[in-house]
C-alpha cells in the first residue's frame, strides 16, 4: 500500500486558507489527489463520545495573545500572496455546520470544490459559514442539495462519519492546521509545505508505506469514500 498524501485542513483556519492558495499554485495536480480531512474542534456530543473510549482531541484554545499575534501573521502572509483577508466575526460558532457539510459535498465527489468555495466566502467574503443559510448558499452554487448540505451537522449518519474524520486526526497525531502526513512523515504548519512536497515526492519513488492515520487499531467506522479514514 503506498502512502496516501494528506491534508488535514480546518475551514476555521487562516493557515489552512493560505495552504490551500499554494497548493493550488504550486502543484494543482496533487491538490486534486490529496486525501482530505477535516480537523475542527468537536461540540460537546463528539467530546463526550470520544472520552468514552479514551480519546482525546489534542487542539486547545489559544492565549488572546497567540489570536492577536494571528492577525497580523495572517495579514502579512496574504499580503505577500496579493490576498486580502477580510476577517469574519464567530459569534457562538458551531463546526460542526460547515465541516459535516463539506463531508457531504465530498460524498458527492465535490469535497474540494466545496472546500474553496467555503474558504473563499470565509476569508475573502466575511460570511459566517456557521449559518445554515450560507451553507444552503455555498450548497446551491456548486449543483448541490441546500438541505442536505445545510442540515447535515443534525444528521445522526453523517454525524457518525464524522466521528471517524475526528478520530483520524486523533490517530494520526494532528493537533493545528494545516498538517500532511505521507506516511509516517508528520508536517505542520504553511512553512512546511515544501517539505511535505518533497515528501511526496520522495515516496512516489520508494513504495509502500503506513496507511495516513498512521494507526494500526480499527476505527470505530470504516467509510470508502475518498476524504475518510478507512
Amino acid at each position: 500500500m503506498r502512502a496516501h498524501p494528506s491534508f488535514y485542513f480546518s475551514l476555521r483556519s487562516p493557515y489552512s486558507w493560505l495552504a490551500l492558495h499554494d497548493l493550488r499554485r504550486m502543484r494543482p495536480d496533487l491538490l486534486a489527489t490529496v486525501r482530505l480531512v477535516p480537523f475542527w474542534e468537536p461540540d460537546a456530543d463528539y467530546q463526550e463520545q470520544l472520552g468514552a473510549d479514551g480519546d482525546a482531541f489534542l487542539y486547545r484554545p489559544m492565549s488572546r495573545e497567540k489570536h492577536l499575534y494571528i492577525l497580523g501573521d495572517v495579514r502579512r502572509l496574504a499580503a505577500r500572496r496579493g490576498l486580502r483577508p477580510t476577517w469574519p466575526v464567530d459569534r457562538s460558532p458551531r463546526w460542526e455546520v460547515p465541516h459535516l457539510a463539506w463531508i457531504v459535498a465530498d460524498m458527492h465527489g465535490k469535497g474540494l470544490a466545496f472546500l474553496e468555495r467555503a474558504t473563499l466566502a470565509r476569508w475573502q467574503e466575511g460570511a459566517d459559514i456557521c449559518d445554515p443559510d450560507v451553507i444552503a448558499r455555498l450548497a446551491g452554487a456548486l449543483d448541490l442539495d441546500a438541505g442536505a448540505l445545510s442540515s447535515a451537522y443534525a444528521n445522526a449518519a453523517i454525524r457518525e462519519i464524522g466521528l471517524s474524520h475526528l478520530l483520524c486526526c486523533i490517530r494520526a497525531g494532528v493537533f493545528g492546521v494545516p498538517f500532511f502526513t505521507v506516511g509516517r512523515e508528520k508536517f505542520w504548519g504553511i512553512d512546511r509545505l515544501e517539505d511535505f512536497l518533497g515528501a511526496v515526492g520522495i515516496v512516489a519513488r520508494s513504495g509502500p508505506a503506513q496507511p495516513p492515520c498512521g494507526d494500526d487499531r480499527p476505527a470505530r467506522a470504516v467509510f470508502d469514500h475518498a476524504g475518510g479514514c478507512g
